[in-house]
């Protein structure tokens, strides 16, 4: 039995990191070359938070209070880089941004408190509040359950319109990390499989099974989403590096099908889902992979705007600029 334990505590192990994969992207590496397109801002202010989606360190918000922002939430580790590009896409087509920043090893109830206390915050400078939050992965959890309806949360957005977007997210938990919450698990090893999980994912191992609270009640979203489009990403048979002979040396399977439904979560009124054939980071970007995918998809449902037939062009020497070229 000793034997079999350490080799779930090694299989989660590995699991857990391969979810949280990061890349080799930094924060200062994304340049925003589009600023000239977006709307002139008339409010400056700085909220807990929220940055600039070019620099972590740039705090300062430059906005246009007349029209919509959209928040982007990265998932864990440094996954943040390439899904922070899609900012330049977004400026590319005169849409402000900006990206939530968390410690993606602490509670994710914590980062979502956060992200309802900044979304509130943001929507106080607004004229005409309009907020999009899009989440990818970890990111998607936190995303939503900034955005549930309890009665006694002081942080609820209130009067505004949201839309949410999560993206590859595991609503029914992380398969992997069933042995963090397994109190079988937790007799046999005479509790070391806690304090092995907080080393390896933090203190947010409680929320990532199956069967904890943040996954297993998730909650109603509030009033004030119009909408939640939920893109499911089918990862069988994916891959996120090849060799220079074309062979894949690391597949881009993180989460199945299963673990990205959740049925409270799915049968929410405003909530639509759409399964689409990509990994998991590809669907994001990658070093070998132009997000082309999910821009449709936000396109198609009016979350980014349509690229004018004579930028289609200058769009795609952007999009090889920005997520190949070295």
């Amino acid at each position: 039995m000793n034997l079999l334990l350490k080799v779930h505590m090694l299989i989660a192990i590995y699991l857990l990191v391969g979810a949280c994969a990061p890349n080799k992207t930094k924060f200062s590496d994304l340049p925003l070359s589009n600023i000239n397109r977006l709307p002139n801002p008339d409010v400056t202010t700085r909220i807990s938070s929220l940055s600039n989606c070019t620099s972590k360190d740039s705090d300062q918000l430059n906005l246009n209070s007349q029209e919509p922002v959209t928040v982007i939430v990265h998932g864990c580790f440094a996954s943040a880089g390439m899904f922070r590009k899609l900012a330049d896409v977004y400026a590319f087509h005169g849409q402000q941004t900006v990206c939530f920043n968390y410690d993606d090893r602490e509670r994710l109830t914590s980062g979502a408190a956060a992200l309802a206390k900044a979304l509130k915050e943001l929507s106080s400078v607004l004229q005409q509040p309009k907020i999009v939050v899009i989440g990818h992965s970890q990111g998607g959890l936190i995303a939503r359950r900034a955005l549930i309806d309890e009665p006694s949360d002081s942080t609820a957005v209130g009067d505004i319109e949201i839309d949410l977007v999560t993206i590859s997210t595991p609503f029914g938990g992380i398969e992997a990390a069933d042995h963090c919450g397994s109190t079988t698990l937790a007799w046999l090893s005479l509790g070391l499989t806690k304090p092995i999980c907080q080393l390896i994912t933090g203190r947010k191992y409680r929320d990532i099974t199956a069967n904890s609270d943040f996954i297993s009640r998730p909650g109603n979203l509030q009033s004030s989403v119009n909408r939640h489009f939920k893109i499911i990403t089918d990862e069988a048979n994916t891959c996120r590096v090849h060799n220079n002979q074309g062979t894949c040396i690391e597949d881009d399977f993180v989460f199945s099908l299963d673990e990205q439904n959740q049925r409270v979560v799915d049968s929410q009124a405003v909530t639509t889902s759409q399964v689409v054939k990509a990994g998991h980071v590809e669907i994001v970007g990658d070093l070998e992979t132009v997000p082309i995918k999910l821009i449709g998809l936000l396109q198609q449902q009016g979350l980014l705007r349509s690229t004018p037939p004579q930028s289609q062009g200058e769009l795609t020497r952007l999009l090889e600029d920005i997520y190949i070229s070295p």
